[in-house]
């Protein structure tokens, strides 16, 4: 009697081990779409960022956005599928039309005035078929401190954005190049750091990496891989922090662009560029001045034909 016993509660532990397993393994497949990386076919989701204040009282709220795709970028005109609703307030639509892949932080913003209240500015944008929202509104929480709620060094309160102009692009024809003239003037601040000197790595604690054999198959477009060490993640390229330098890229059009230099160097107070169009179409190119510190934009309009 007692071995019978002893059998039935073994059938019963097996069976729920089994089904304990069981439930574990669907956990973790339901979980499993947000540790995959995908390269296209993926939706790009509106990001209300918070708020900050001007000094004539009114209000600027912060937009940037997330393309969940590794590889595609996406143009989205503005229209039915790229819309803000400005809650009342001059219908201006502010935002990009062109969608870089990834994270894209503080975009663009935009201004409501200092009796806004409790109004909602609506960033809808529609991609791979599905409507996704960001919601801005004035919560208290969500107010942006330009130095992150510390007190900076005196150079970096003194430090000033950059002054930036440029040309009028006009026109280009394919396959001919654009090349464009910025003249920028900056108070030199911040300074450049001190080169360090070189480092010594101990090699008992170098973190081992993986690399890909030069003669790995490559990756089908679209297949899922595990994101399993996020310093596997493509890194965008970022300007030089110790030198005053212009860039473009692509705020408004049908494609992307290369630049040459990526990075242009401002030297004698002016730095240019070549830039290398790939689709016919009207563009619209964010222009970027960085000393380090401080940025400043500018926005010029081409027509490629």
């Amino acid at each position: 009697m007692l071995a019978r016993a002893i059998s039935v509660f073994l059938k019963f532990l097996t069976l729920l081990v089994m089904f304990t397993s069981i439930q574990i393994v669907n956990a973790q497949r339901s979980h499993l779409p947000y540790q995959l990386k995908y390269d296209v076919g993926q939706t790009i989701q509106p990001i209300f960022q918070g708020w900050s204040r001007n000094d004539d009282g009114s209000r600027e709220m912060h937009f940037g956005y997330l393309n969940r795709n590794y590889s595609d970028e996406m143009h989205i005109p503005v229209g039915e599928n790229n819309f803000i609703d400005m809650a009342g307030l001059d219908n201006i639509q502010n935002q990009p039309t062109y969608f870089q892949t990834r994270n894209n932080r503080d975009v663009f913003t935009v201004t409501v005035p200092a009796d806004f209240g409790n109004r909602e500015i609506v960033w809808r944008l529609t991609s791979q078929g599905q409507t996704l929202e960001a919601i801005g509104w004035l919560q208290a929480e969500w107010e942006i401190d330009e130095y992150g709620g510390y007190t900076p060094d005196p150079e970096v309160l003194a430090n000033q954005p950059p002054e930036l102009e440029v040309q009028n692009a006009n026109s280009v024809r394919l396959p001919g190049t654009l090349e464009l003239t910025a003249r920028v003037t900056d108070d030199g601040l911040p300074k450049p750091e001190p080169e360090k000197g070189e480092t010594t790595v101990n090699e008992w604690n170098r973190t081992p990496l993986l690399t890909r054999p030069a003669d790995a198959l490559e990756i089908p477009t679209n297949v899922p891989h595990l994101q399993t060490n996020v310093r596997g993640t493509k890194q965008k390229p970022q300007p030089p922090k110790d030198k005053l330098t212009v860039s473009y890229s692509v705020w408004r059009g049908p494609a992307n662009i290369s630049s040459e230099p990526m990075f242009g160097e401002v030297v004698d107070g002016q730095a240019t560029t070549k830039i290398i169009f790939s689709e016919p179409g009207e563009y619209q190119l964010k222009v970027r001045a960085f000393d380090g510190g401080k940025s400043s934009y500018e926005y010029i309009s081409v027509n490629v034909e």
